[in-house]
């Protein structure tokens, strides 16, 4: 009669060793199907060791590569695709309206993408990248949910937000320099928050950096037609909308190859698209965490 492998010779799941940053942490994968039905069927199940480049982890999550408390990071999907999915949704159709592409013209049509379809997916994104451990893409998140339910309020008419602002001859207020001074300072301050975030985009890859580059000019040129407007000056406002407009298509652009790329990478297709490793440029930073 053939023995049955003892099943205590054996781990029950998966170990997933990592090297990060020097150190190695150990995570193990519990399947949901273990114990007795293997032992009736004569199957051990071997121990398999499962690592991840540094690069590919970086291309995947848009984060470096570094030590996590816990196993958070194998225990749910990837986030960040989700949350790019957002980002790129609103950033796509708020720049192809801004140039007008098929006539389009006015955000209140499609403020529902700025209030929840951009919101709501960066959210759910922040929460797991929180959840996981990942510092930066919360941020990211965090960042761009706030951004898009903030400006949806700014363009959702029912609101009237320039009815304090308004005069006889500017009933909607609109087109008042309070306003207008007003909305373009918040879009001025939005850039150097961007532009924060994108110093540290250069630990990561070049498609981040450029993507966060060239959305915080695009918000300070977007700032400065509102300015523009608050003096009166129309064709230079135009000008400044358009040219901010134009980055943020850019942006959209690298935001879906961004998005494809990582997809493809979790989605096993045989495409090696290239991010532009950046962390090389930066020294090696040991840091060790201990999980309790």
């Amino acid at each position: 009669m053939a023995n049955i492998p003892n099943m205590a010779t054996y781990k029950n799941g998966i170990s997933v060793t990592e090297a990060n940053c020097g150190t190695h942490s150990t995570h193990t994968l519990t399947p949901s199907h273990t114990g007795d039905v293997d032992v009736e069927r004569g199957m051990g199940r071997a121990e398999t060791i499962v690592s991840m480049p540094s690069e590919l982890f970086e291309k995947l999550y848009l984060t470096p590569k570094a030590p996590h408390a816990g196993s958070n990071t194998r225990s749910f999907a990837n986030p960040t695709p989700l949350g790019f999915i957002g980002f790129v949704i609103s950033t796509f159709t708020f720049s192809m309206i801004l140039l007008g592409f098929g006539g389009a013209s006015g955000l209140s049509p499609v403020v529902g993408i700025f209030l929840f379809t951009g919101p709501v997916l960066l959210f759910v994104a922040m929460i797991f990248e929180w959840i996981m451990g990942n510092f930066f893409p919360m941020m990211i998140m965090g960042l761009f949910t706030v951004f898009w339910l903030s400006f949806g309020l700014l363009n959702l008419p029912t609101l009237e937000l320039g009815l304090p602002f308004a005069t006889p001859s500017d009933p909607t207020g609109l087109s008042s320099q309070g306003y207008n001074a007003a909305v373009a300072l918040y879009l001025i301050v939005w850039g150097f928050a961007l532009f924060t975030f994108f110093i540290f985009t250069t630990r990561v890859n070049f498609v981040f950096a450029a993507l966060f580059l060239i959305v915080s000019i695009g918000s300070w040129l977007l700032g400065a037609a509102y300015f523009k407007v608050s003096y009166g000056d129309y064709a230079g406002a135009m000008l400044c909308q358009k040219a901010g407009a134009s980055l943020l298509f850019v942006d959209g652009v690298l935001g879906w190859y961004a998005c494809f790329a990582m997809m493809a990478a979790e989605m096993r297709l045989p495409l090696n698209l290239p991010f532009g490793d950046l962390s090389h440029f930066w020294p090696d930073t040991k840091v060790e965490m201990k999980s309790e």
